[in-house]
């Protein structure tokens, strides 16, 4: 029997992430950021935009009225939760916005689009803006005349970070098309690189050692591999039945390392029931 404590229960914080695609000369690409190195968490990987759902996702009177396609009590079923669902969606456009530029919003029945430098302007400071807290997402709606696209957004992965890491979020994946007349960047401050690339170059840049992602990021870009355009991408997601959730197990390996083991695995149960010290990342 060890002797180790027993792991600090970290608790758990919704957030939602958005594989960006699109179709380019070679195939589907995706866009990913690298996070800043001197950031705590996962520093230097490559990552989708994403982030955790805040209090205004949730609570915002004004959210109701700026949003199409889905409503609170269907987003709810689909994620398999009471009530909330649709703060899911609305935090996935937040984050995409405040972390890649891209707003997945529409004015009328077109998609806003960044063509004009002085429109690009305004929507940088309102980016900036809305990623300081300065401005709710659906005041800003309300001012400029949008509606969120919620139709624009496929729910296609739930992940649970494993018991083990000091930060621990219950995360909802989507994967959206990146509208044709905005040009994701970085932000500079939390991510300080950007690009478009299509999955199989980026597994193999991974595998050199020049491309770092996380285990989910691994995972979820997976089915990306598989598929030539975006439209058979969501034509891939629409077809997704119930979405499981899923949670990864840690497991300390003898030379020190740490091993991330999937429910189907061997030694997941043991691992999942004898999870590592807090602070132990994949």
């Amino acid at each position: 029997m060890s002797d180790s404590p027993a792991p600090v229960e970290i608790p758990l914080r919704a957030a939602a992430t958005v594989m960006l695609v699109r179709d380019g000369s070679d195939g589907l690409e995706v866009f990913m950021l690298r996070r800043n190195p001197r950031s705590e968490f996962v520093p230097g990987q490559f990552v989708f935009p994403g982030g955790a759902v805040d209090p205004v996702d949730r609570e915002d009177p004004g959210l109701e009225a700026v949003c199409v396609g889905l409503d609170d009590a269907a987003a709810s079923q689909r994620m398999n939760v009471d009530h909330g669902g649709l703060a899911f969606w609305v935090a996935a456009v937040r984050e995409c916005f405040e972390e890649a530029g891209v707003l997945l919003a529409r004015r009328g029945s077109d998609h806003i689009s960044f063509d004009g430098p002085a429109t690009a302007d305004r929507f940088s400071g309102l980016r900036a803006s809305v990623y300081d807290g300065e401005l709710r997402l659906a005041q800003m709606c309300a001012d400029e005349g949008l509606v969120l696209d919620l139709d624009e957004l496929r729910y296609v992965s739930h992940w649970v970070t494993p018991i083990g890491p000091t930060r621990r979020f219950d995360t909802r994946f989507f994967v959206a098309h990146a509208p044709d007349e905005q040009e994701p960047l970085h932000d500079g401050a939390e991510t300080v690189e950007s690009t478009w690339i299509r999955p199989a170059d980026a597994f193999a840049q991974h595998a050199e050692d020049k491309f770092k992602m996380i285990f989910p990021t691994l995972v979820n870009l997976e089915p990306l591999r598989n598929v030539d355009t975006v439209d058979e991408l969501l034509a891939w997601a629409d077809n997704l039945g119930e979405i499981p959730e899923i949670l990864p197990a840690l497991r300390v390996n003898p030379d020190g390392t740490i091993a991330t083991l999937m429910p189907d695995d061997d030694g997941y149960k043991e691992a999942l029931a004898n999870p590592p010290s807090t602070g132990s990342t994949p």
